[in-house]
């Protein structure tokens, strides 16, 4: 059994498939994206092959990753469809003018690090995929003549709440001591901002950036160490949820979908230059009452352990980071899922994938 046979999955691939946003941007266009076998890139992509398949959009989608036995076996339904194509591509090395034709109309750079271990474990994959991958898609950006370039970014770039805010809209500019292993995420991320800056002003490219808070969905990958996905681990195997702290740090989250959908519509309606907060609705929340939801829906209890000495090294600071979401819902977006759904969802889905 595939995500493509499971119900819940798929209407959530539909729901955002169908909402009302100016597809005909997209319309016999192409798209290359980064991380493509990712929770974020996978997901966007069986929404755009959806609708290649259901609405006539005829988009030409190019697969960025570095293995491509994984792409193969996560995009099995349409891997030898003629819209979809897969190009075993590094980022942080030099990308072949010609990779994917002459003119590309559309990236989305969502390659990245993006869980505690691997920050602590590969600190220099962490930067560079964020700066001199970040860079060198930007510069094939130029040369394909994009019509839009889109940096997925981060609510980490905000740091550490310095007390003065109950939310972080995108002007505000937290703490981060960057003389630190932890920092590699975050300043890379404020450094490939920078960039997007840059080619904006010297190379006249056209970018939009969406700033993700802390995502979730049945797309996660299986090495993912976030705390909110070991829960979820926890609760499809039907464990009790471990949490490795006193569980006080209040976060935003995103499900996935909502992620996604946030992603398209800045795509075709966010200004160039332009961040933009991408959140769900009712989805600010303590860690533990996270854990707490997921106990409940599984029948479960919370317990806690003290983390790794690995773990605790890739750890955010940052105790309080909510985001505001006022700056996106000005475009005409709005979030589907609130926590509880997302969480229900995203349970079912890889409960079911780990049952057959």
């Amino acid at each position: 059994m595939s995500l493509y046979d499971n119900i819940t999955y798929m209407e959530d691939i539909k729901k955002i498939a169908l909402l009302d946003y100016s597809w005909e941007k997209l319309k016999d266009k192409s798209l290359a994206i980064s991380g493509a076998t990712g929770m974020i890139g996978s997901f966007l992509i069986d929404v755009l092959m959806y609708r290649n398949e259901n609405c006539n959009q005829n988009v030409m989608i190019y697969a960025f990753g570095r293995n491509e036995e994984k792409a193969k076996s996560r995009f099995e339904r349409y891997y030898d469809n003629e819209k979809f194509s897969f190009k075993k591509q590094d980022i942080n090395l030099s990308i072949a003018e010609d990779i994917c034709g002459k003119k590309v109309d559309y990236i989305i750079h969502a390659a990245s690090n993006t869980h505690p271990v691997a920050y602590s474990s590969d600190p220099i994959g962490t930067i560079s995929a964020n700066v001199i991958g970040t860079n060198n898609l930007l510069e094939w950006a130029v040369k394909v003549n994009c019509e839009r370039f889109v940096f997925l970014s981060s609510v980490e770039i905000y740091g550490e709440n310095k007390g003065d805010t109950d939310t972080f809209a995108e002007d505000y500019l937290g703490y981060i001591d960057c003389n630190t292993l932890r920092a590699g995420y975050p300043e890379s991320k404020r450094t490939g901002e920078t960039l997007c800056q840059a080619y904006i002003k010297q190379k006249g490219l056209d970018v939009v950036i969406p700033r993700l808070s802390r995502c979730y969905g049945p797309t996660m990958l299986e090495s993912d160490t976030k705390a909110l996905s070991q829960f979820i681990k926890k609760g499809v195997n039907s464990e009790d949820i471990v949490l490795k702290s006193e569980g006080t740090q209040l976060y935003s989250y995103a499900y996935v979908a909502d992620a996604v959908s946030g992603i398209i519509k800045l795509m075709f309606d966010g200004e160039c230059g332009g961040a933009y907060n991408v959140v769900s609705d009712d989805s600010d929340i303590m860690l533990k009452d996270l854990a707490k939801i997921i106990a409940d829906y599984v029948g479960k209890k919370v317990i806690f352990e003290l983390p790794s000495e690995t773990e605790r090294a890739g750890y955010s600071k940052a105790t309080k980071a909510t985001l505001a979401s006022g700056k996106i819902k000005e475009t005409g977006w709005k979030s589907y899922f609130d926590i509880k759904e997302g969480l229900h969802h995203t349970i079912d889905v890889l409960r079911s994938l780990y049952e057959h």
